[in-house]
């Protein structure tokens, strides 16, 4: 899952990409309004925190500016405002959560799980799917009570595809969502780290491997029956 974070504290904002990256988000950072918008414009994040006082665009304009364009993004405000006025504010301009500083980092990756669910529709953050087991909070995913060992990559896009079972999605969505805005869209990165999941879960159960199909000409999906084989 891609996250933006639109925070113009140097320390602030990089300590918050460095948690989220370490906990398997793929991460932007914005320091301005400007910034923050030109990359809304060009990558479909799945959540975007939002701080409020930033130079050159108020996170207020930045907040009006996305939901007049994007009802679907979830944006989590995360500010010094700690009004009840300013809360309610935010949530009432469109903003689907909002914590202030100081914060435990626990508590605003707590929220970044309940804002993803909602996303989803999913209720639950235990995913079953014929025999994969995906547990998103724990990070952990089985196959046939088998568990795997997945890394970071490996575990987004597991974790995008089983979210959104039976749909087909490029290589280039994928990436949107797994990896950040450094990555190299023309590289083989992205092959090398599906064909090491299939290979991890095939040393298990070939069959399941078979799962993550590759539709000629258009990308990925994971199935529990063949759509088209590439």
């Amino acid at each position: 899952m891609r996250i933006l974070v639109v925070e113009d504290d140097i320390l602030l904002g990089e300590g918050l990409c460095m948690g989220l990256r370490k906990k398997g988000y793929a991460v932007d950072k914005a320091i301005d309004g400007f910034q923050a918008l030109e990359m809304v414009e060009i990558t479909e994040y799945d959540v975007i925190i939002l701080d409020l006082s930033l130079p050159k665009m108020s996170g207020w304009e930045i907040l009006d500016i996305i939901r007049t364009q994007n009802m679907e993004i979830r944006i989590l405000i995360l500010s010094a405002k700690s009004f009840v006025e300013d809360k309610i504010k935010g949530l009432d301009m469109g903003a689907n959560d909002y914590l202030t500083k100081p914060f435990d980092f626990f508590e605003l990756e707590a929220r970044i799980r309940n804002l993803l669910r909602q996303k989803i529709s999913i209720e639950e953050l235990i995913i079953t799917y014929g025999p994969i087991h995906f547990d998103s909070a724990k990070r952990v995913v089985r196959i046939e009570e088998v568990p795997i060992k997945l890394t970071r990559k490996e575990f987004g896009i597991l974790e995008y595809l089983i979210k959104n079972p039976e749909q087909v999605f490029s290589a280039e969505k994928l990436m949107e969502h797994v990896w950040d805005g450094d990555v190299d869209l023309f590289s083989n990165t992205f092959k090398y780290h599906m064909y090491s999941l299939r290979k991890k879960i095939a040393a298990i159960n070939p069959t399941t491997a078979e799962m993550i199909q590759t539709v000629r000409g258009v990308g990925y999906c994971l199935a529990s029956t063949s759509i088209e084989r590439g």
